[in-house]
């Protein structure tokens, strides 16, 4: 992962050097345990001034940390130090559950890449919320927070709308969005949650638990919808269709991808589990661009995939997203990955 009191060009031998779910584990706990102490400010990076309303939120810039590096809501002041715009933890499911066997974590760097098969490993909603609960600084400072949930592997595929109304129920008093997972390849059969029945099922629920919820809590919660890379035109088109028949709010494109085209013949490329970083970056941009072409100008997207440079951040925008989220790119470039995307999508937008 990332974080240390040395520049990360420095820590990032010895973090590769661990197994890398070690390396992960590391990292997070030291900045779990550092944040919000004045210990923070040896790894405080200025956050770029660019802000934007989308899906009527004011990002204090276009710059995101995706969710999946901290699945349980423990870090998001110390990460949001680095220069966030706005920051998305989980995927958290009702119930904690281990996830997969390990070794689930595995580096390809020739690639820049990664391949996990983590499985929603998380704490479940109460820690979850209790971790959310504690992390005011980051908000305070004008950052935004996504949540992202997801299903239980115990639950059948016919019940994940169960699992989903739980925890929106639970996230939805402390979320600036909820980003509905329903295209991580590592728990059985989600995917098909994105298939034009299932999906609408779904999202109907779903969006009639947030009306109820907003005159409750008195006050609307954008509903994103996180997509997989590994769809072609008319499934997408579906999707977009769908999206807007709902009402939901934005979309995030894309999850990880099981294609092994890029990476086939390097060590660990038949590892199962979704492929992330420099590989899925064209996959996740033709997402994009149809998503564009299919929801029309207005409607929110977040581009995510292989980004890791300032320059790719751009081409996120000029495929159609309105804001970018990284992740494995920030774990092959660490913190300074932040303020070059930020400055670079900042330029452009001038």
């Amino acid at each position: 992962m990332i974080m240390s009191l040395l520049p990360y060009a420095l820590a990032r031998p010895f973090l590769f050097g661990l197994d890398a779910e070690q390396a992960h584990d590391l990292t997070l706990g030291a900045i779990a345990a550092l944040q919000r102490t004045p210990a923070q400010c040896l790894w405080r990076q200025p956050r770029i001034d660019d802000p934007v309303t989308v899906a009527g939120l004011r990002f204090p810039n276009r710059i995101g940390l995706a969710a999946g590096l901290d699945k349980n809501g423990r870090c998001i002041d110390g990460l949001g130090a680095l220069g966030f715009g706005f920051v998305e933890v989980g995927t958290v499911t009702p119930r904690g559950q281990p996830g997969n066997p390990k070794p689930r974590i595995f580096r390809l760097p020739a690639q820049q890449a990664l391949i996990n098969r983590l499985g929603f490993n998380n704490e479940g909603l109460a820690a979850f919320i209790r971790n959310v609960r504690q992390s005011r600084r980051f908000r305070a400072d004008g950052g935004i927070l996504g949540l992202n949930i997801g299903k239980n592997a115990t639950t059948p595929i016919e019940r994940a709308a169960d699992d989903y109304l739980a925890s929106l129920d639970g996230v939805y008093p402390h979320a600036d969005y909820v980003t509905i997972n329903i295209s991580s390849p590592n728990t059985q059969n989600l995917r098909a949650l994105q298939s034009d029945e299932a999906l609408d099922a779904l999202l109907s629920a779903l969006c009639t638990r947030r009306d109820a919820l907003a005159q409750q809590h008195a006050r609307q919660v954008p509903l994103f919808v996180k997509i997989a890379p590994d769809l072609d035109l008319s499934q997408v088109e579906t999707i977009a269709a769908t999206l807007h028949r709902h009402g939901i709010d934005g979309v995030i494109a894309t999850n990880t991808t099981l294609s092994r085209d890029a990476v086939r013949g390097l060590p660990h490329a038949d590892e199962a589990g979704g492929l992330s970083g420099r590989p899925v970056f064209e996959a996740s941009n033709r997402v994009i661009r149809a998503l564009r072409a299919a929801l029309g100008a207005g409607f929110p997207v977040i581009g995510v995939g292989g980004v890791l440079s300032g320059s790719d951040a751009v081409a996120k925008l000029e495929a159609g997203a309105d804001l970018v989220q990284v992740y494995t790119g920030f774990i092959y470039r660490g913190p300074p990955l932040v303020p070059e995307a930020a400055s670079a999508m900042a330029r452009r937008g001038h």
